[in-house]
């Protein structure tokens, strides 16, 4: 037998018989099945979910592929993984913390209303709970509602605003000089100027591979220096994270879909940004920035304006600044937007979790009461507080 075939599971759903839904376990395979004209965010991209499941290898591929019955007409992919996680088994979206929106990719024909959306929703948890190795729960989180200006069939599951998170959109219009007016306060005109007082000081977009990369371990070392400084954890420079962002760039960099700019002065690396692009849309990943000697010309805030002004001539017109709400991205302009979490149980194992999530997504309806909460848990000895 041919290998996609062994790595193929069909799982056709008989109770919802206007739409099946194939479960594959390899990538490659599902990616072949939309192309093109497919509505996705920039994390949905080929690109990005290629170097993902690639990378992150220990997560075994759960990819939906959801169609019509009738015609076979693709209608969504929906890029899954299975996990065991504290004995749960778990189906999740290809994240691991690391796309700041989930989604599925959604063909032209996929569903426009929320009745047709239900029913694919339906079709999905049917296969999902017929699957020969069992699973507990599905947690589809940070879900957009909608992708591209499409509804996304998903997110009608959930609460709009459920996630604690949500996400950040700068809107630019053809005249970057009116923008840049409105972010007056900022004083970037004023922080540029100092910056270009320095011998040697510049801004670049990087479009040579090994520059880039050169850029990437700058990076790490300055967001690890900072971390550490913080005294919080930083894992993103670890044999796995290390080497996505790095696939991102060596697969991204030439088409314009990964995009990493730089401050320099001499030889020196003064700040960073990475971020990709897809069509008018940019979504910054990581920033960074040398250190104090260089506070005075703010370099974190300013390699990203010049980022996104290199990248308005290009044609970018919506940039979205990541998840949480930091004080800068108001500063930025930035608008934020909901995003909806979902937790469903596949099996009787799966009840306690889904009913924790929820419980959890009702308590951020009141801030005084988590926050109080929040207090009350921090004086339990570690490793004796209930699972997040």
């Amino acid at each position: 037998m041919a290998f996609l075939e062994v790595e193929r599971l069909v799982q056709p759903v008989a109770s919802v018989s206007a739409i099946q839904v194939e479960l594959l376990r390899d990538w490659r395979l599902a990616a072949s099945r939309l192309r093109g004209s497919a509505h996705r965010t920039t994390f949905q991209d080929g690109t990005w979910l290629g170097a993902w499941y690639d990378t992150f290898r220990d997560a075994s591929p759960l990819i939906a592929v959801v169609s019509e019955t009738a015609s076979g007409r693709d209608l969504a992919i929906v890029p899954l993984i299975r996990r065991v996680r504290r004995g749960v088994r778990l189906a999740e979206f290809a994240d691991l913390g690391l796309s700041d929106y989930n989604a599925p990719i959604l063909s032209p024909t996929a569903p426009a209303d929320p009745a047709a959306a239900r029913e694919m929703c339906r079709a999905l948890l049917a296969a999902l709970r017929d699957l020969p190795d069992g699973l507990d729960l599905l947690r589809m989180q940070k879900m957009p509602l909608d992708i591209e200006g499409r509804l996304n069939p998903l997110a009608q599951l959930g609460r709009i605003g459920s996630c604690s998170l949500n996400g950040n959109l700068v809107t630019i219009g053809d005249d970057y000089q009116s923008y840049q007016a409105s972010i007056k306060r900022m004083q970037l005109p004023r922080c540029w100027r100092v910056f270009t007082r320095n011998p040697g000081a510049e801004f670049r977009m990087v479009t040579d591979i090994e520059d880039a990369l050169r850029v990437l371990d700058a990076m790490d070392a300055q967001q690890r220096e900072r971390m550490n400084k913080l005294g919080f954890p930083f894992v993103l420079d670890d044999a796995s994270h290390a080497k996505f962002y790095r696939e991102i760039v060596v697969r991204g960099l030439a088409s314009g879909f990964a995009v990493v700019s730089a401050l320099g002065c001499g030889e020196e690396v003064v700040a960073t940004a990475l971020g990709i692009r897809r069509g008018e849309s940019y979504s910054l990943l990581r920033t960074s920035y040398a250190g104090s000697r260089w506070a005075n010309c703010s370099p974190g805030l300013l390699v990203v304006e010049r980022t996104m002004a290199a990248l308005h001539v290009q044609g970018v017109r919506q940039f979205d600044l990541s998840i949480g709400n930091y004080d800068y991205k108001r500063r930025f302009g930035a608008r934020p937007f909901p995003l909806t979490d979902v937790s469903i149980a596949l099996s009787y194992r799966g009840i306690p979790h889904m009913m924790r999530h929820r419980a959890a997504q009702r308590l951020r309806r009141y801030p005084r009461l988590a926050a109080r909460l929040a207090r009350v848990l921090r004086k339990f000895p570690s490793g004796t507080r209930p699972h997040p």
